[in-house]
């Protein structure tokens, strides 16, 4: 009985060690400038740490579609535990905070709470990006074709452990296309 309470009691202070460990970590610093209309259109999820919704998505993209009024419609495509089942669809609408050059939205999926999406790499080409937040709960490894070269990962995965993440969190996407199920 005393092994289980003292086991608890690590597993309690572990748990808010980590949580103090990342709301005591500074801001992650944003890119310097996003080109909106360039930033549109689809991006292949290499690798996240997931939501919930994504713990299981296979040929994730996350497609963006700048509105006339400057908001961002964003779909979130994929597939649940298997390639063949059915393609499910997640809209939101993101919302580009001012004075940040784009590079910081709050994304609303259920109204009225904004989730915070930083994008803290961007590659010159705009054919890779992370995706991140300060409470470093989530991550999106993106990029412009469905797999990379193991080396773009590594680097990727890098720069997240640099940005204050545990990397061990991260899971792969299984992509495979062209799609032929249903």
């Amino acid at each position: 009985m005393q092994l289980t309470k003292s086991l608890l009691l690590a597993c309690g202070l572990a748990m808010v060690a980590t949580a103090a460990t990342a709301s005591d970590m500074a801001p992650i610093k944003p890119v310097a400038h996003v080109d909106l209309p360039r930033f549109m259109g689809s991006w292949y999820v290499i690798a996240s740490i997931p939501s919930f919704v994504e713990k299981k998505a296979y040929n994730a993209i996350e497609t963006y579609t700048l509105q006339p009024d400057g908001r961002i419609g964003t779909s979130f495509r994929y597939r649940n535990s298997s390639f063949d089942n059915p393609v499910k669809t997640i809209h939101s609408t993101g919302f580009v905070t001012p004075n940040t050059n784009n590079a910081v939205w709050g994304v609303q999926l259920i109204w009225p709470i904004k989730a915070q999406y930083l994008v803290a790499y961007l590659d010159d080409n705009y054919s890779e990006t992370i995706i991140a937040r300060d409470k470093r709960d989530y991550v999106w490894i993106m990029a412009r074709t469905p797999t990379i070269p193991s080396a773009d990962y590594d680097t990727l995965v890098a720069r997240v452990k640099q940005l204050g993440y545990t990397v061990e969190d991260i899971r792969k996407v299984p992509q495979a296309w062209p799609e032929t199920g249903k």
